[in-house]
């Protein structure tokens, strides 16, 4: 259920990244929402368990990991959007 909701909060960092910092515009939505989403996967499953104290109990809900889920997705977004306007001419 973690991976569902890292996820999700990926599309919506994706999401807002498109509509309001205009971040892939010329790319698309569709992009935008497509790199938050692995960023968010990619920041909850493998960057927040190397700062972060592994659950108690496995699958339990962690707030700080969501929060690395949604900083990660940004990260990437924004990487995104440097690479797209150095090559992109």
């Amino acid at each position: 259920m973690n991976i569902v909701i890292w996820m999700l909060a990926g599309s919506i960092v994706g999401w807002i990244g498109y509509s309001f910092l205009d971040y892939n515009e010329q790319r698309g939505l569709k992009v935008s929402i497509m790199i938050g989403i692995a960023g968010g996967f990619i920041g909850g499953k493998l960057v927040a368990p190397m700062f972060l104290a592994p659950a108690t109990i496995p699958g339990d809900f962690s707030m700080s990991a969501l929060f690395f889920a949604a900083g990660v997705a940004a990260g990437f977004l924004f990487i995104g959007e440097q690479l797209h306007k150095r090559w992109s001419v």
